[in-house]
C-alpha cells in the first residue's frame, strides 16, 4: 500500500473519533446546563456552623442509604469534597462544589446556598479572617479555572 492512502485512511479515523466526541461533549453539556438550572431552581440560602472538611469517597461520608443507593458505581469510588455542618441541632455531611472547598473555613459559622444535599455557593462568612492562599501546582490552577469556567456558563 502507499504511504498516502495509510495517511487517508488513518486521517479518516481520526476525523471520525473528533466528531463523535464534538457530538458527545455538546449533548453531555447541554445535560449538565439542564441539571445547573435545577439546582438553581431548588437553592436556599442556610446558616450553618462548618466542623470538618475533608475529600474523601461518598461512601465513607455517612450519608443515607436512601442517598448511597441512587450512587453509581464508578462515583461511589472517587473522592468528593465533603463538608461536615450543623444545620440547627443536626448534624450532616453535604456534598461541596470543587470551585469553592478552599473557600470554606473550618470551625466558623456561614451562609450558604443549598440545594438538596449540595453547597453551591458561600453567601456571608461571619468572623473569618480570610484563608491564606496555598502554593498550588499548575494541575490545581488548570482544574480551578476549568471549573469556574463551567460555572460562568
Amino acid at each position: 500500500m502507499k504511504i498516502w492512502l495509510i495517511l487517508l485512511i488513518v486521517g479518516i479515523i481520526i476525523a471520525a473519533i473528533l466528531g463523535i466526541l464534538y457530538y458527545y461533549g455538546n449533548k453531555m453539556q447541554k445535560k449538565q446546563e439542564e441539571q445547573r438550572a435545577q439546582l438553581d431552581e431548588m437553592a436556599q440560602t442556610v446558616s450553618m456552623l462548618v466542623i470538618d472538611k475533608k475529600r474523601m469517597k461518598i461512601m465513607d461520608a455517612g450519608f443515607p442509604k436512601m442517598v448511597t443507593d441512587n450512587i453509581p458505581k464508578r462515583a461511589k469510588m472517587s473522592k468528593v469534597p465533603i463538608v461536615k455542618v450543623k444545620i440547627g441541632p443536626k448534624i450532616t455531611p453535604l456534598l461541596c462544589d470543587e470551585a469553592i472547598f478552599d473557600d470554606v473555613p473550618v470551625k466558623a459559622e456561614i451562609k450558604a446556598v443549598v440545594s438538596g444535599i449540595y453547597i453551591t455557593s458561600i453567601k456571608n462568612l461571619r468572623n473569618v479572617a480570610p484563608p491564606e492562599p496555598e502554593k498550588k501546582g499548575i494541575r490545581a490552577k488548570l482544574a480551578k479555572k476549568g471549573a469556574e469556567y463551567m460555572r460562568k456558563q
